[in-house]
């Protein structure tokens, strides 16, 4: 592992999880398939930038720098800025948003200073205040199987227009992210078959495959560097 990472919990209403990273050589990573958003700051040769990222519907590979640093705010599904909203971004259409100094960034017109590890709450909490940031409450209905005072449709536009992808799509990323936490934590393949809610071993190496970029052995392998992968979420 060449890519070390770090995370905790966030009491934020607005934010999934803060992670950080720093990578100890260059190489080469697969970037699985992700549901969330991001704001992630890097700090690279001096210089520092803040990157708007998408969610990720297949995995990916990707070159790491030697000795940058990361750090990162993970929305919850739901949060979205109205400027750049998640499907604009999706599948690494990102916007690195332009330097205003060495410590800020131009953002609506304003220059905010760069968030760190410890302040990223405040950070979101002052970009919730100047509206730079909402919530559509009908995806949280969503994924809570809530009952809908609108129709199938709208809320089915609701939720792709917030999140940038369909429920389904969501429930597939998260169950292949699941199954792959279990693995790297030591659960057999066939166990894992089960936990997650796969048909059988087939379905699953075909899930792993295409959204986190390797086989259920090679994961059990540990044959390649991934990218961020912590997950609440279960099946």
């Amino acid at each position: 592992m060449f890519i070390i990472f770090d995370d905790r919990p966030s009491d934020s209403p607005f934010v999934e999880r803060i992670w950080r990273s720093h990578s100890e050589r260059a190489g080469t990573f697969h970037s699985i398939a992700a549901c969330h958003w991001e704001m992630v700051v890097t700090r690279h040769e001096g210089k520092t930038s803040l990157t708007v990222r998408g969610p990720e519907t297949k995995a990916t590979t990707a070159d790491c720098p030697a000795y940058g640093e990361w750090f990162a705010i993970r929305f919850k599904l739901g949060a979205f800025m109205p400027l750049l909203r998640p499907g604009d971004l999706r599948d690494r259409k990102n916007v690195t948003l332009p330097d205003a100094s060495g410590r800020s960034f131009w953002l609506n017109g304003s220059a905010w200073e760069y968030p760190d590890f410890e302040n990223a709450e405040m950070f979101v909490k002052r970009l919730v205040h100047a509206g730079l940031i909402a919530v559509d409450h009908s995806v949280l209905d969503v994924l809570h199987s809530q009952p809908q005072e609108q129709s199938l449709r709208t809320a089915q536009r609701h939720f792709l227009q917030a999140t940038g992808m369909t429920h389904g799509a969501i429930h597939q990323i998260e169950r292949a992210r699941y199954a792959t936490t279990l693995l790297k934590q030591g659960v057999s393949i066939l166990d894992a078959v089960h936990e997650a809610g796969y048909y059988d071993q087939s379905h699953l190496t075909r899930s792993l495959k295409r959204l986190i970029g390797q086989t259920p052995a090679q994961i059990l392998r540990a044959e390649n560097q991934l990218s961020f992968l912590y997950n609440t979420t279960s099946t």
